[in-house]
């Protein structure tokens, strides 16, 4: 399944409007979506979006922060894990059983502890305390096949400076989706981020 590197993070979702919204972002070219955790009853929406869209969509789970929580994610379905922080046991279990696994970092010592146990990528979180800046020093050190990407104030407006910090791609939360939005606003806005990626990535 080809994809871009956006990732939409549907913090608070629930399973009721998780197949509407699920479906929307991909009708917009969003295909890989996260299911944060910390969301009402996660692990049914993931369940539900998976077993519907497998097909059409890549459906993780966000705010991973054990080895039992990452079990749980993949018996659900789940094909992928970003976790908040770089921890060691649940990057490790993330790659044992085979899913991907997507680990917040902020600073080299905690990425080289991610690359290390083994992470798919690295998620710099949160990308705006970083700043492109921050990101490109670190990226200078990081080894070059480690896709990275901007999480926490990456939006359509500052892409281009992220793609030129070395970031492949993005975390979107707030700016695709709050509590209560409707799946025609998620979809309006995922084709901005979409339009934008294609540009900036094309650039």
């Amino acid at each position: 399944m080809t994809h871009r590197h956006i990732i939409a993070i549907l913090r608070g979702i629930t399973p009721k409007e998780s197949i509407a919204v699920c479906e929307a972002l991909i009708a917009a070219g969003i295909n890989r979506i996260e299911v944060p955790l910390n969301s009402p009853d996660a692990l049914t929406s993931i369940s539900l979006a998976s077993n519907t869209l497998a097909d059409k969509a890549e459906i993780g789970a966000g705010t991973v922060l054990t080895k039992k929580q990452v079990w749980a994610v993949a018996d659900a379905g789940g094909t992928f894990i970003v976790s908040p922080d770089a921890n060691k046991s649940v990057i490790e279990e993330t790659v044992r059983i085979q899913l991907e696994s997507y680990p917040g970092v902020m600073t080299p010592t905690e990425a080289f502890r991610a690359i290390r146990s083994g992470a798919t990528g690295l998620k710099f979180f949160p990308a705006e305390v970083l700043g492109p800046k921050g990101i490109k020093a670190m990226k200078a050190v990081l080894p070059p096949e480690i896709p990275l990407y901007a999480v926490g104030g990456a939006n359509p407006d500052n892409f281009n400076e992220y793609f030129a910090a070395g970031c492949i791609g993005f975390g979107l939360g707030t700016y695709l989706y709050k509590p209560g939005m409707s799946a025609d606003d998620v979809a309006e806005r995922a084709r901005t981020a979409v339009a934008a990626y294609d540009l900036g990535s094309a650039a």
